[in-house]
């Protein structure tokens, strides 16, 4: 027991060294040497405190910062024009505990004056949602410019670039992408921006009080109390022209 004790508090906490170990053992009642943590560490292929990751892990981070990270992350759909066809960028911040999503703009031409009029929305105290956020999480685009980032982070909000390539590192973000993707954008056909702001708009309404997500336990993230008392109808409301369905109980 006392050896899985030693294993499990040095996997879990990079930082601790021998002696907080021991100190942390001693706390539930065992007296043990720091040269014998040292030999079961070195015994389970565990190296030291410095050597053995002076970094939090992702996991931890997410889990001590849960309720005030956020993320962000651009979607692309094609639009028809008077120009032909043309891609609009929309680019989306979600927070990560309850799954909400923002939409913080929709545009052709996500150019840095563009971008920077984001964060100014996105940091503003009284309707940002980054007012009381203290992380943002954002990938290596190159459109989350030194501007846009030296602004957001003097808001009182830390940006966290992800390493190259690690799109599993904002998974809450590309799970929102593949949602709205396979549920409305791919099925329909956009004439306009206008369009594409409505069904966006549309879908994310459904997405909050309509939809049930596996990771909220299969519950809706914007409930409304109801229950279907007995000879009570179940109605059906349609969204989209029925692309998107909910379910509830008449009054």
């Amino acid at each position: 027991m006392i050896t899985e004790l030693i294993v499990r508090m040095a996997l879990e906490n990079p930082r601790w060294g021998y002696t907080r170990i021991q100190g942390a053992l001693y706390n539930l009642g065992h007296e043990v040497g720091r040269g014998t943590i040292a030999n079961v560490l070195k015994r389970e292929g565990i190296e030291p405190a410095p050597e053995r990751g002076g970094r939090t892990s992702w996991s931890v981070f997410l889990k001590a910062h849960w309720r005030s990270i956020v993320a962000a992350d651009f979607f692309t759909t094609e639009v028809w024009s008077w120009r032909g066809l043309v891609t609009d960028y929309v680019l989306f911040i979600i927070e990560v505990s309850r799954r909400i999503v923002h939409i913080a703009g929709i545009t052709t031409q996500p150019s840095e004056s563009w971008m920077m009029q984001v964060a100014r929305n996105l940091t503003d105290q009284f309707g940002g949602c980054l007012a009381s956020k203290t992380h943002l999480i954002v990938d290596r685009d190159t459109k989350y410019t030194a501007q846009f980032r030296r602004l957001i982070a003097e808001s009182r909000t830390a940006v966290i670039r992800l390493p190259p390539r690690s799109p599993n590192l904002n998974a809450y973000a590309e799970r929102f992408v593949r949602s709205i993707k396979e549920e409305c954008l791919d099925r329909m056909i956009f004439v306009g921006q206008g369009a594409l702001r409505r069904g966006v708009t549309e879908f994310v309404a459904h997405y909050h009080r309509e939809r049930n997500h596996q990771g909220l336990r299969n519950r809706l993230i914007q409930s409304e109390p109801g229950s279907l008392a007995m000879g009570a109808s179940v109605c059906r409301r349609e969204r989209l022209g029925g692309m998107l369905s909910f379910y509830y109980s008449a009054a």
